[in-house]
């Protein structure tokens, strides 16, 4: 019976992770709005740059974050390790961002990576927003 009672445990916090687009980019709205009172909402066009725009990362190598993920969010992309990275695009990939717990895993490795630095609420929501759009 305690088994039992682990395993619905699992199942119910494996559900709570559970979201839609549009309830993690309510949860950033929120702490964007914490960070920047001048903020007022989440912005496609500015996703779009973000996701685009190259850096030079501290390596010297310029990286963007379509440096992996292609420059079309509609395509799979490979990391560098040659593993691929399914679509970004929801339109793509209907399953992408509904996992709040993994959404953050990967904007806190994929922020270090390409940014060297954390990921502001807004760029994160900014960042959905972009791939929301995409059609």
């Amino acid at each position: 019976m305690r088994n039992y009672l682990i395993l619905f445990g699992f199942v119910v916090s494996l559900n709570a992770f559970a979201a839609t687009p549009q309830e993690l980019i309510k949860q950033y709205e929120s702490q964007a709005k914490q960070e920047n009172t001048t903020f007022t909402s989440f912005s496609a066009e500015r996703g779009a740059a973000f996701f685009k725009t190259e850096r030079v990362h501290s390596d010297g190598k310029k990286v963007s974050c379509a440096t992996c993920h292609t420059a079309d969010p509609r395509n799979q992309g490979k990391t560098r390790a040659n593993k691929v990275i399914e679509p970004m695009a929801v339109v793509a990939n209907p399953k992408r961002f509904t996992d709040a717990a993994k959404v953050e895993k990967w904007f806190g490795r994929n922020c270090k990576d390409v940014l060297e630095r954390a990921c502001s609420a807004q760029e994160k929501g900014d960042y959905i927003q972009y791939l929301l759009s995409v059609k």
